[in-house]
């Protein structure tokens, strides 16, 4: 039997059923484009999604592990505080993707 990761994060909280515990990556703040552009928080974008690391996963989740980054709704989230830090709670059906690898060098992708 493999430890549990949510006891190996060091976080204080066992999540059920297909729940999947996140940090979020960066700030609510400003952001910086690309090519370096700063822009500002109060700037209206369309809908956006937003990216997580996942530092606890419940029992149930099937296609998320712990240390994935998930890419998810920031709008349809639920906020918990642990150890003074914030952290998002999700359902696994909330999470949209989970990034892939990145393919080695001197490899080609696939074309669709």
């Amino acid at each position: 039997m493999t430890a549990d990761p949510n006891l190996d994060s060091g976080l204080p909280i066992r999540l059920l059923h297909d729940r999947v515990l996140v940090r979020m990556e960066g700030s609510d703040g400003e952001r910086r484009s690309s090519a370096g552009i700063v822009i500002p928080a109060t700037a209206a974008v369309g809908k956006r999604l937003a990216w997580a690391t996942a530092v606890g996963v419940g029992p149930n989740v099937r296609s998320i592990v712990f240390g994935d980054r998930v890419l998810f709704d920031p709008d349809d989230r639920s906020e918990v505080e642990l150890h003074g830090r914030g952290y998002v709670l999700l359902r696994e059906r909330d999470v949209h993707a989970v990034a892939a690898e990145r393919v080695e060098e001197n490899v080609t992708g696939l074309y669709l």
